[in-house]
């Protein structure tokens, strides 16, 4: 692993792999850089991947506070390493992280957002009932019932999806980062703003699962809007998680888009 000293300090992690021009990766809630072993063998035959662990995880520091803020300057930090020509590839949380950082940094080559959470008008994502329920089952100290309902009932998943993470060793490593889990979904202040995203000219490729539920197609519908110079790939048949559950047809599109 290498790592780089994000702006307050922190150091970032992540581990480079492939050969190629140079594409960050992001992951999202509940992940670490090892999230991608579906899709990484062919994004290294093509690419010099940076798998980064965003803070609080892996090999990544962290602070006393959370902002999310300091997360978008992580993955700048991460992209400005990369180097020239860089291109950047968020998932979820992860692509909240980029699309935001994308407006920091000034060598981006092009930007893939695979459904990023967000507020379109001030008001929380997630009702407070079930922020309530999700911190009172983690203070019951039960992981595996706190992963299984947040991917149920925010990222809405199905019980077949959560069949396929369940069989994957990234779920036992999702069981150690739920911790992480109550601050993503805590955030204030954020809200989305389409003027300040009238201005990223960067190509820009959108991932929409054509299952997926409305806390993640009307921010990406939202981002089609405003951005300059983009499109949208519908995923079919798929959700949020095609990268486990549809990983040619994920990769069909993002390689594409790159290579274009």
């Amino acid at each position: 692993m290498e790592t780089v000293i994000s702006p307050d300090g922190t150091p970032i992690a992540f581990a480079r792999s492939g050969h190629g021009p140079p594409l960050v990766l992001v992951h999202g809630t509940t992940a670490d850089h090892t999230r991608w072993p579906m899709v990484l063998p062919d994004l290294e035959r093509r690419f010099t991947v940076l798998a980064m662990d965003r803070r609080g995880r892996g090999g990544s520091g962290d602070a006393a506070t959370y902002s999310v803020e300091r997360e978008f300057d992580d993955v700048a930090t991460v992209v400005e390493a990369a180097g020239e020509g860089a291109s950047l590839l968020g998932h979820s949380y992860g692509a909240l992280c980029a699309m935001e950082a994308a407006l920091r940094v000034g060598n981006l080559r092009r930007l893939v957002l695979y459904e990023p959470p967000a507020s379109l008008d001030g008001t929380p994502i997630l009702s407070p009932l079930v922020r309530e329920r999700l911190a009172a089952i983690f203070a019951e100290g039960d992981r595996d019932k706190f992963l299984t309902v947040f991917l149920s009932q925010v990222a809405g998943y199905t019980e077949e999806q959560i069949a396929v993470l369940r069989a994957d060793p990234s779920w036992q490593r999702g069981l150690a980062l739920v911790h992480t889990v109550l601050r993503e979904l805590n955030i204030a202040g954020y809200r989305f703003d389409p003027e300040r995203f009238r201005r990223l000219s960067t190509p820009t490729l959108l991932l929409l699962g054509e299952t997926s539920p409305a806390m993640f197609t009307a921010p990406t519908r939202a981002l089609e809007a405003a951005l300059p110079n983009c499109r949208v790939a519908v995923l079919e048949g798929q959700g949020h998680v095609a990268i486990n559950t549809a990983p040619d047809l994920f990769l069909r599109e993002v390689v594409a888009f790159l290579a274009d």
